[in-house]
């Protein structure tokens, strides 16, 4: 039969735009429907949104010809330091250090903030003459054996041979097709801002592990950085609350004077913390991506990583599938996808939550064990770069994209 498109993405946020390009830069047919408005998209005012990017996601937009809009932007983290802190004690010495030099393929990430990467997948999706964009809601959808058929709120119908949910942790995508989901709430809630500073960052990245939950401190270009604030989730509510003037009164003892002064760059988010991973990353030609398949603790900046993996991942057994004469959307080839991907999601998962539950706490017994292990981490070479090339996103099987 004929279809609308090879291959629809409901979600047009960031996972959805590189799984569009990856598709049909190997010719495939894509429709992308976001439900947001075209204005709110282009929008290019910086709003302190950012993430770090693993080595391994940047060589996937290497792949795409995507970095080369975005490069200029970017700021790599040439070091990363933790350490546990308290508030108004600044940081203990440094029990876990990556140094510039230690991997041979350069940083192991760099920090982007949303309005670059959005932009340059926004004006990439539209120069692509097999990419459509619709804007709408998608209200129902059916799929059975001949196809996949998504109904939008306007009334109109898309046909399609594989519906892919692109569309964030409250996927519509999964709840139609009846996925359930499991995980729990972390008695956190993230603070997200961006703030300036007077001295130079020199491109370290920090990560303060507080009793409440850790503080990432992320380099940006300039003299600015990325924060993300674990607290408790009645205390994060506070403090979201506060005024920009009383909100920096609370995040300065917390953020010490390393930096000199320091001040708000751009608005401020908060985000509560949940684990949740969707039972079934597929259903009948459908398959979930990104935070519709998992939405965990970003205690390991992960986040879209991971959603990336998943779309390097997907692609490839759809290339590799279609090289062997398959259909593409058949349950066999989209059972490949979910075995890769719920493994290392798994892993991931597990290792985040564990990292979580082991540095939030103020247990001193457990802040010496801890301090002592990331200590022996840090003495032995071999372990370190393990620890280096794993948070770069080298280690495992990689997908033809994100291969060097």
């Amino acid at each position: 039969m004929t279809y609308d498109s090879d291959i629809a993405i409901v979600g047009g946020g960031l996972n959805g735009p590189v799984l569009a390009l990856a598709l049909a830069g190997r010719g495939r047919r894509v429709c992308m429907i976001d439900a947001q408005p075209e204005p709110l998209r282009k929008t290019a005012n910086f709003d302190g949104r950012a993430y770090a990017l693993a080595l391994a996601s940047i060589r996937l937009l290497q792949r795409l010809d995507l970095w080369k809009a975005v490069s200029e932007h970017a700021q790599p983290m040439q070091e990363i330091k933790a350490s546990d802190g308290r508030a108004g004690q600044g940081p203990a010495p440094f029990f876990l250090h990556f140094e510039r030099g230690e991997l041979e393929e350069g940083p192991m990430g760099h920090m982007l903030e949303d309005r670059h990467l959005r932009r340059a997948l926004l004006d990439a999706v539209q120069a692509h003459e097999l990419i459509e964009t619709r804007e709408g809601t998608v209200i129902s959808q059916e799929t059975n054996e001949s196809g996949a058929w998504l109904t939008l709120a306007d009334g109109t119908v898309h046909s399609t041979r594989l519906i892919v949910g692109a569309d964030g942790r409250a996927s519509g995508t999964a709840e139609r097709a009846r996925i359930r989901r499991t995980g729990w709430d972390y008695g956190q809630t993230a603070l997200v801002c961006a703030i300036s500073h007077e001295l130079p960052h020199f491109g370290i990245a920090h990560q303060f592990f507080m009793p409440e939950g850790p503080l990432a401190i992320l380099p940006l270009p300039g003299q600015r950085c990325s924060i993300v604030w674990s607290e408790r989730t009645k205390r994060a509510e506070a403090v979201n609350a506060l005024a920009d003037d009383a909100y920096l009164e609370v995040l300065r003892p917390r953020f010490g004077d390393f930096l000199g002064q320091i001040k708000l760059d751009g608005q401020r988010y908060a985000y509560p913390l949940k684990l949740t991973i969707a039972n079934s990353f597929i259903d009948q030609r459908l398959v979930l991506v990104g935070d519709a398949a998992h939405g965990m603790h970003p205690i390991a900046g992960q986040g879209l990583n991971a959603g990336l993996r998943d779309v390097a991942a997907l692609a490839h057994v759809i290339d590799h599938a279609e090289r062997r004469g398959e259909d593409f959307s058949s349950q066999l080839v989209l059972e490949r996808y979910q075995g890769w991907r719920r493994f290392d999601t798994a892993t991931l998962a597990a290792s985040t939550d564990l990292t979580n539950k082991l540095f939030s706490n103020d247990n001193p017994l457990l802040r010496m064990g801890r301090d002592l292990g990331m200590g022996l981490v840090n003495a032995l070479p071999d372990l370190k770069r393990g620890f280096m090339r794993e948070a770069a996103g080298l280690n495992g099987d990689l997908p033809d994209l994100m291969k060097a």
